[in-house]
């Protein structure tokens, strides 16, 4: 479903094909809006699922090239980003936790450990019928936490739509020992080094005014 307000320009540049973002979090809404390209988003409906005996590498880039196309029909001249992420810890994927109860378990069990985060980006345009996918990695040590931590945060924060049970952008921040990777913006769901490499190759240059 579109929203109503689907909209985003920060500046008008013509030169550029129309840009749309396949998704409705407003985590990666604020991310591409750093980008000060204008676009638009819609939600795409996809099943989530993951295939039996499918790796997170191969399920987060399945599904983020599943987001663009869903939505493809309706932009048939755009350049479509499509973006989704899992945590992996344990040899299990972790997805949203869905409620207070699943995240704190989620939390319990990262305490003192390192979680791996796969964030993949699929990039589709539809004016020539060619796109491009990368999968970013990002690891999180977390710190040793007591019930009490856990409890306070999931209440104070509610991370029931994140994967891995915490915000990076909010106050999951206070729960990490170390970060590790090449661009913390792929925890938020969005990895913009990554992104802008892909538009550059697709004709659209963040900064070329």
């Amino acid at each position: 479903m579109t929203d109503p307000a689907s909209t985003s320009s920060n500046h008008d540049n013509q030169n550029h094909p129309g840009l749309v973002l396949a998704s409705s979090s407003p985590w990666r809404r604020a991310l591409l809006d750093r980008l000060m390209l204008p676009y638009s988003w819609h939600s795409p409906e996809i099943d989530e699922t993951p295939r039996l005996g499918e790796s997170p590498h191969v399920l987060v880039h399945r599904l983020a090239l599943a987001k663009a196309h869903a939505v493809a029909p309706l932009y048939p001249e755009h350049v479509i980003i499509g973006s989704d992420q899992v945590a992996v810890f344990d040899g299990d994927i972790l997805g949203k936790p869905g409620n207070e109860a699943h995240a704190r378990e989620q939390l319990k069990r990262f305490s003192g450990q390192r979680v791996t985060f796969l964030t993949s980006l699929a990039l589709l345009d539809t004016r020539r019928s060619s796109h491009q996918v990368r999968v970013e990695t990002f690891d999180v040590v977390f710190r040793r936490l007591d019930a009490a931590e856990i409890m306070h945060y999931v209440a104070k924060e509610q991370p029931l739509d994140s994967a891995g049970s915490f915000r990076m952008e909010g106050l999951g921040i206070a729960l990490f020992e170390r970060l590790e990777g090449d661009d913390p913006n792929t925890l938020i769901g969005l990895p913009l080094i990554a992104l802008c490499a892909m538009l550059r190759q697709a004709g659209i240059d963040p900064l070329d005014a």
